[in-house]
């Protein structure tokens, strides 16, 4: 009896432990954010999202609905430095608190330029950094509360020449680490997610396979598994490390690239 038992909670697979919790995930309502706020909803986890559109938004809506968790959502302007903030406190209201918190916005111009500098930290940097400190005070309520910061391989190889969006996405990294240290105290885990080229039916990759076919394809050609991941296969590292699971990571720089980096991941 005993070991039947205990072959049937080896075949019950992990439990990640997000049933009825709660995550508040900025710009989420497409791309590698779409599909990690799907992905908490597949294990029981309420959501909230935002987006810059009020059609993306309801699209993401209508696709978490079936899973039958709490969804709040909106459509907000993130370079409003009242914008990511508000949202949080009603999105925490909405859902009864706050146990998982990431940012995804992202910007990049693609030059060396005051405008170039300035499009990353409005749109990438400071909604992140506003985000964190809304959520904060509901994470420390939590008995699980974990940040996920977003950062990218271009901050740790070269990548497309100088860029503005390489050296700020490097500092989200030391930023995340800074506050692994200062929050681990008080019970938040803060952990760093560093994707490489990720492949999604609405993000840059897709534009770039059917616009810039030839840099689509040396960029593939250094992707030692063959391909690019996807957005799924992505959303899935970050739910782990952001769910009650993982308890003991934090400070951590998690990179998934397929192999794309070729420096020694430590």
């Amino acid at each position: 009896m005993i070991g039947s038992r205990n072959t049937q909670e080896r075949n019950a697979g992990m439990d990640l432990g997000l049933k009825d919790r709660k995550a508040i995930l900025v710009g989420a309502n497409g791309g590698i954010g779409r599909q990690v706020a799907l992905a908490l909803a597949a294990e029981g986890c309420h959501v909230a999202v935002c987006g810059r559109t009020q059609v993306k938004v309801d699209k993401i809506v209508g696709e978490l609905a079936p899973s039958g968790v709490t969804v709040y959502a909106e459509a907000l302007n993130v370079t409003d430095p009242e914008a990511v903030p508000a949202f949080v406190n009603k999105a925490a209201a909405a859902l009864g608190g706050c146990d998982i918190f990431i940012s995804f916005t992202s910007a990049n111009l693609g030059e060396d330029s005051d405008a170039g500098w300035d499009a990353v930290m409005q749109a990438d940097i400071l909604p992140m950094r506003r985000g964190v400190a809304a959520a904060k005070p509901y994470l420390l309520k939590s008995d699980a509360g974990s940040i996920i910061c977003m950062s990218s391989t271009g901050a740790v190889e070269e990548f497309m020449g100088v860029q503005p969006y390489n050296a700020l996405k490097a500092a989200v990294m030391v930023y995340a680490s800074d506050l692994s240290q200062a929050l681990a105290p008080e019970g938040i885990r803060v952990n760093c997610i560093t994707p490489g080229p990720i492949m999604t039916e609405d993000g840059p990759w897709a534009y770039i396979k059917e616009k810039m076919t030839p840099f689509y394809d040396a960029t593939l050609a250094k992707i030692p598994i063959g391909r690019m991941a996807t957005g799924e296969e992505l959303a899935r590292a970050i739910v782990f490390v952001a769910s009650p699971a993982c308890l003991a990571m934090t400070g951590a720089n998690i990179v998934v690239d397929g192999g794309y980096t070729k420096r020694v991941q430590f």
